[in-house]
Order: C-alpha cells, then structure tokens, then sequence
C-alpha cells in the first residue's frame, strides 16, 4: 500500500532495516534510443568527468530504492543481441546458455567470445543532480541513474562501514544520507569511478516541501524490471540464432574438447564482510573479471 509522505518521515529507521535486508538477501530494456528519464554524467576529451549526486529513497508505493538488471549487448554476424536477461528474475537465458557451452569447451578462442558476450550488471535508482558541471540545467532534478558493481559498493560500504570507527550511513536517506561525489577517470580506456566518494551526512533540504516535491517525482523502479520487459526464451533464442548466423548457436564445441575441459576451481571463499552483507559471490555477478565465469556456469548447469 502506498505511503505518504508523512508516513515516510516516520518510518525512516524501519526502512533503513528493511532496506538492509533486501541488501543482505540479494542472492540471486537495455533502450536501444535516448530515455530522458536517465541522467549520464559528462566527461571531458581527457574522459574525465565531476558531479554530486543524492541518491533518493523508494518511489511511492515501492518498497526498494534500487533495483538489479542483467542485461546482453554485443554484435555478431547477423547484426546486434541488445535485450534484458532473463537471469534477473532468476529464469533461463539461452545467450547464458550458450556462452556455458563455449566456455566448457575449454577452447581458449570460445573462452574470448564469451568474455565479450557476458551478461552486464547493472543497478537503478533514483537521484537528484545536486551539480552537473557539464550541464548545469540538469541541477534540482530528478533522474534515474543506471550504475554498475564498482558504485554499488560504495553504497553498499557507506551501509556497512569497513571500521569501527565510521558511523553507518543510509546513502538513500533524504535527511541523514550524503551527496555523492561522482569522479569518473579514464584509466586503460575505460571509465573509472574509484575516487567516487560520499560527502559527510546532511539533509538534502531543510525545506520539508521540497523533499516531498523530489520524492514525488521519482520515476518507478519496479516497472523497469517488470516481466514484460522481458523477451521470451523463444523470441530470445530466435534473435540469437540469427545474430550468431547460424540456427545452431553453439559453435565449434566438440565431445573430445568437452572431455578434456579441464576442471574450474571454486571462486576464493568470500571474506568476512562480504558475509556479513551477503552480497552475492562472483557466481551471481560478473563483467568485470573473467574469473567469475566458471562459477556462473556451474552454477547454470546445475540448475538444469
């Protein structure tokens, strides 16, 4: 049931515990034309780019201020495979299933192909631009805001701080949340967000209408993973048979080469906080590193 803006003021701590368990249980349409709805920050001709951002909580009648999407972009003989994976509702992906049969062939030039055609990771939520050096008119506005892995964990830090010493922080809080510092580099050709950093904790406002009037013009997260964003396992199937060119998808895997495959190790065991939030392992989310791979595909198979 939706909630109103009052009631959102006092639930601000029972939101913060409910937000960290949709945090702790975490286990498990890319636009192919320009959505204004989403913000992209600027960045110069060296690739480097500023803005401060808020990072605003649940829409009305939601219950999460974010949400995750897996989603498949790459190009092959018979054109471009750009559409939303199924594994974001924890359902079959025949481009997963193929890139698994090319990597358990053990061929080092399968093992490439895959790399480029991996699922991405990304998450969405709603912010207001607080600076946008690039484009100042973007400044007091809401937008929604699509980002990968590397700020997700920012966020996540800023939640379960890495010291005793540092205060847990509720970055989604439109009082006692923080800007966010958005600092991209180019470093090896691709962009960098590592220097992002949260500023101290303050309220977006004191003017109790204008964060109503902000929280009012967040756009809905919910509907931009809603299953009818998603293609059918068949419509997919298709429109992958006919990039990859061929009706059968998988290609130069034979039995010998599956036979010698040799065997994965298990991704390192995860550290203590990595624990203690329950984000998911390398299995569950990859894009950044090869190394996740043969887990994901474990995993895929055992599912089967």
């Amino acid at each position: 049931m939706a909630i109103d803006f009052n009631q959102l003021k006092r639930s601000r701590q029972s939101d913060y515990e409910k937000l960290a368990k949709t945090v702790e249980s975490l286990s498990e349409k890319s636009s192919r034309g320009k959505d204004e709805r989403f913000w992209q920050p600027g960045v110069d001709q060296a690739g480097n780019g500023f803005a401060v951002l808020r990072f605003l909580p649940a829409p009305r009648g939601e219950d999460n201020p974010f949400v995750r999407l897996f989603s498949h972009g790459f190009k092959g003989p018979g054109g471009w495979f750009i559409d939303n994976c199924p594994t974001t509702h924890n359902e079959k992906c025949p481009a997963c299933e193929d890139n698994s049969k090319l990597w358990n062939s053990g061929i080092d030039s399968n093992k490439k192909v895959v790399s480029e055609r991996k699922r991405k990771l990304n998450f969405i939520s709603n912010i207001l631009v607080v600076r946008d050096p690039s484009n100042p008119s973007n400044e007091g506005k809401v937008f929604l805001f699509k980002y990968g892995k590397k700020i997700y964990d920012k966020l996540n830090n800023s939640m379960y701080p890495e010291f005793e010493d540092e205060k847990a922080v509720n970055p989604f809080d439109m009082r006692e949340g923080a800007d966010f510092k958005l600092k991209i580099r180019k470093v090896e050709g691709y962009r960098n967000y590592d220097k992002s950093e949260f500023d101290s904790p303050s309220p977006i406002s004191s003017d109790e209408s204008k964060l109503e009037q902000y929280w009012n013009q967040e756009h809905s997260l919910s509907a931009l993973v809603d299953k009818k964003e998603f293609k059918s396992y068949d419509d997919l199937k298709n429109r992958l048979d006919k990039v990859l060119g061929n009706s059968s998808s998988t290609r130069a895997v034979e039995e010998e080469d599956e036979a010698e495959a040799p065997a994965y190790k298990p991704k390192q065991a995860p550290s203590k906080q990595e624990k203690e939030v329950a984000w998911p392992s390398g299995n569950e989310v990859f894009g950044e590193a090869e190394e996740d791979l043969p887990n994901f595909f474990k995993k895929l198979a055992s599912d089967e």
